[in-house]
Order: C-alpha cells, then sequence, then structure tokens
C-alpha cells in the first residue's frame, strides 16, 4: 500500500489566491541565520502586494522588534513581512506573571531583551523558583550531554520551566546547533515539568491570528492562512493541531534527510510525514513566487 504524498510546487503564484494571510518561519525559510534568501523574500514581497498579509513567526527567544533589527543586518527587505511574532513574546507573558519569583536563566547574553524592565531577580539552581530556557549558554561549543548535571539539579528540586524556544536544532549557515527546545526535551525526559511557548503550541498561532487580523482590520477564517516552514516538529505540526494548511519547503531543516537543497528524496519525504501521522498541503523545494 503506498503512502499518501501531497502535491510538489516550485511556486507559490499558483497558491497565493487561496489566502489572506502567511505565517511565515524565518530561520530555514527566508534566511539561513547567515544570509537571506531572495527567492523567498520576493515571494512574500509578492504575496503582501496582492493584498495578503505575512506574520513571521519564529522560535527566536527575543522580542519581535529584537528580530526585526536582525533581519535587517541580513538586509531582509521590510516589504517582505507585516509583523513578526515570537516565541519570547509569548515567553515573556508567562514570565511577567511570576515577576515575583526568583529565576534560573538558561541562555546566551543576547536573549536578555525578553527580560527587558521586568526587574526579576536572577539567581542559581539552588535558589531559584523556576527556570527560563532561551537556549544554550554557547551553542557553538556545547551539546544537551554539557547540562545533565544541572538538569539533574533542576530535577531534584522539581523546577518548573519555561522553554524560549522549542526548536532542538537550526541551521547557521549550514551547520546545525542546538537550541532550547534540545534541553528542554532532556527535562522532560526525566519528569521535569516544561512549558512550550513557541511553535508547535496553540498560543503563539493565537497571538499570530489576533495581529494578522488587526493589521486586516476583520477576522480571518483559519482556511485562508497558511503556514509555510521547514520543521515537521514545529511548523507542519503546528499547523496541524491549529486546523491551518502548511506549505512545506524541504531545503531547511530537514534537507540533508531528504535529498539534499537541490532534490527531493520522495521516499525519505513520505516517511517522514508517515512517521509524524500528517501531511502538508503541499510541498516545495524553496519558497519562491
Amino acid at each position: 500500500m503506498s503512502i499518501p504524498f501531497p502535491p510538489l510546487t516550485d511556486h507559490f503564484a499558483p497558491l497565493a489566491d487561496r489566502y489572506d494571510v502567511a505565517f511565515c518561519d524565518v530561520w530555514g525559510v527566508i534566511h539561513n541565520g547567515v544570509a537571506p534568501f531572495p527567492e523567498a523574500c520576493d515571494a512574500l514581497t509578492r504575496f503582501r502586494a496582492g493584498g495578503g498579509t505575512v506574520v513571521l513567526l519564529t522560535n527566536a527567544p527575543r522580542d519581535g522588534d529584537v528580530v526585526i533589527d536582525f533581519l535587517d543586518k541580513l538586509t531582509v527587505p521590510r516589504e517582505a513581512y507585516d509583523a513578526v511574532v515570537t516565541s519570547g513574546d509569548v515567553a515573556r507573558a508567562e514570565i511577567e506573571a511570576r515577576r515575583d519569583q526568583s529565576v534560573l536563566h538558561i541562555g546566551p547574553e543576547r536573549d536578555y531583551s525578553m527580560f527587558d524592565h521586568l526587574a526579576l531577580r536572577f539567581t542559581d539552581v539552588e535558589s531559584a523558583d523556576y527556570v527560563v530556557c532561551s537556549g544554550l549558554y554557547d551553542d557553538e561549543t556545547e551539546t544537551p550531554d554539557n547540562y545533565r548535571d544541572l538538569v539533574a539539579a533542576m530535577r531534584k528540586r522539581n523546577l518548573f520551566m519555561v522553554c524560549a524556544n522549542p526548536d532542538r536544532v537550526v541551521e547557521r549557515g549550514h551547520v546545525l546547533v542546538y537550541c532550547a527546545g534540545a534541553i528542554a526535551d532532556l527535562y522532560a525526559s526525566v519528569g521535569g515539568a516544561v512549558m512550550f511557548t513557541g511553535k508547535p503550541y496553540r498560543p503563539i498561532y493565537e497571538r499570530a491570528l489576533a495581529r494578522a487580523q488587526q493589521l486586516r482590520g476583520a477576522e480571518v477564517p483559519l482556511s485562508r492562512v497558511v503556514a509555510i516552514g521547514d520543521s515537521v516538529r514545529t511548523d507542519l505540526r503546528g499547523a496541524t493541531a491549529f486546523g491551518i494548511d502548511c506549505l512545506f519547503v524541504t531545503a531547511g531543516i530537514h534537507a540533508e534527510e531528504l535529498g539534499g537543497r537541490e532534490t527531493i528524496d520522495h521516499g525519505a519525504l513520505a516517511a517522514i510525514f508517515s512517521d509524524a501521522g500528517m501531511l502538508p498541503a503541499v510541498v516545495t523545494r524553496r519558497l519562491a513566487w
């Protein structure tokens, strides 16, 4: 019995009229952390020119304004999107609700914008009331194995964790680096309680939809929303759970297991969707108009 296979396309243009809103992943779809993908930026710009609204939806554990500054540095044109919603935005709301508690932060200094103006008490694992994980302290040299002792200490105290970036890995250039989701998964695997604030979890999609409807000045039915992304675990699973279509990009985080960035191994692709138990609406190698 053959495994179901979604339609393939090289172009977003034939699909664009189906949708009013696109929730587009950032890292792996419109840039690789080092340089933008011009075809993807062009496709989103053309979609907006035709009346569409683009909300960039990212598991970055930082404020949306910080992500916009980073996109500017990469020369991603602002004409390619209307707004940015981050997992850091969602995490900040949870942190604000706990602002009277002391916190252990696991992650690099570049993520501190998530805590701006909250006057939090930062402390160590022995004194913390809860944990916020935004990444590894040094994602260029460390792996989750470096955190096993810290995770054991957290579990001993039964600390609650807010994971501000559910991604396990992300591409930086053509290298995969570990993210906060890898630490959170390790903690959950030993019985730790974790709240994941980004994709594939519902709160970030609700926030993005509310922002899109605010921008358009009208309600948008879910049938008119498409999620564009390159991760089965976050983008495809999140879109499916939220009830929207997914345009799945193969030349991203799964590229090596799916035949490379220039070709698609149909068997490997069918297997990855079969393992996930879900299919996207359409598959493309890269986002292009």
